[in-house]
């Protein structure tokens, strides 16, 4: 019978070891180790790894791209010549999902990253000089949130801005459309926070020996909330990718011939009957993206959390070094 006393002296060496060495593990490294313990978050990125990987190397493997038509196969289900099938105008289902992929996860990555540096810029400087200052910013954010998204990217994509639309691309203009609304609720949270940060002593240690505003902000504030940042950049790569598929679904998004995802569910609803692969496929796709990103802030969340559970055998060696001091005492 085994005993459940018994210790694996090699591991309990091991932490003699560390701890006669004094071994410090850094911020960083620990995160790192709590967010790869995480089976779901790791899976989440190996997903999100993939899809973005088959985004820009997926055109490779066939011969078709999304403006070429085949006569000869037109809405016909997948087979070894159009790996996912045709359109009822002759496209390959394929390439379209590949252009729509890369597409929506540009959308995705571009408003996220920029949309939290803006909301953390701007949050910081309304906390670092309050005052007027923070009354007039603060005045401009609300009167940000208080306009209608709908309406403003409707008229730019659509309705209005016939300049725009020529010149740029409707998958950029949507960008630059969702970079205006999707900063404001960050950058209310952040300002909050960064304000409880200004009455810390080394803020203030800062601020009197001369430093300048512009390097306290970078410096001490940004850095004292990036686990909030890090996990405002997943969420708001999973939104601006629902955004992007909402808007091009009923029609004020991205407009053909640029495609996406939302332009691939959105053309394909009315013909779920016909053709039914038209639609599951950009739909799976779409699930895929936005569940795996759920995942990847799930275990990040976790990792940046100080009594997260998520320390798999970091917890298991504690508990064994603990049982050995007891059975030593």
């Amino acid at each position: 019978m085994t005993n459940l006393n018994a210790v694996d002296p090699a591991a309990v060496a091991q932490d003699a070891h560390l701890e006669s060495a004094d071994v410090v593990i850094g911020k960083n490294t620990i995160i790192f180790r709590r967010f790869m313990r995480n089976k779901t978050a790791v899976a989440g990125l190996a997903i999100f790894l993939a899809l973005t990987v088959f985004s820009f190397v997926g055109g490779y493997f066939t011969q078709w791209d999304k403006q070429t038509i085949d006569p000869f196969n037109i809405g016909m289900p997948p087979s070894a010549e159009h790996y996912l099938g045709t359109s009822q105008a002759g496209i390959d289902l394929y390439a379209m999902t590949v252009e729509g992929t890369r597409i929506s996860i540009l959308i995705g990555l571009i408003v996220g990253l920029v949309s939290v540096l803006v909301a953390a810029v701007y949050g910081c400087t309304m906390a670092y000089f309050g005052g007027k200052v923070d009354k007039v910013m603060l005045f401009i954010l609300e009167a940000l949130i208080m306009m209608p998204a709908l309406l403003v990217v409707a008229v730019a994509t659509s309705g209005g801005g016939e300049g725009l639309r020529r010149d740029l691309p409707s998958w950029l203009l949507l960008i630059i459309v969702l970079l205006v609304f999707s900063w404001m609720g960050t950058a209310r949270l952040i300002r909050s926070l960064s304000m409880s940060l200004m009455q810390r002593d080394f803020v203030k240690a800062a601020q009197y020996m001369g430093v300048p505003a512009r390097r306290i902000v970078w410096r001490h504030l940004v850095p004292n909330i990036g686990s909030l940042l890090v996990l405002d950049i997943t969420r708001g790569v999973t939104g601006a990718i629902l955004a992007e598929v909402a808007f091009s679904f009923i029609g004020i998004g991205i407009k053909v011939p640029d495609v996406s995802l939302g332009v691939l569910i959105g053309g394909a609803t009315s013909q779920v009957q016909t053709f039914p692969w038209m639609f599951w496929v950009p739909l799976t796709v779409m699930f895929l993206l936005t569940g795996s990103l759920a995942m990847m802030n799930d275990g990040l969340r976790d990792a940046f959390d100080p009594s997260s559970s998520s320390s798999g055998s970091a917890k298991k060696r504690t508990a064994l070094k603990a049982r050995v001091k007891g059975n030593a005492s």
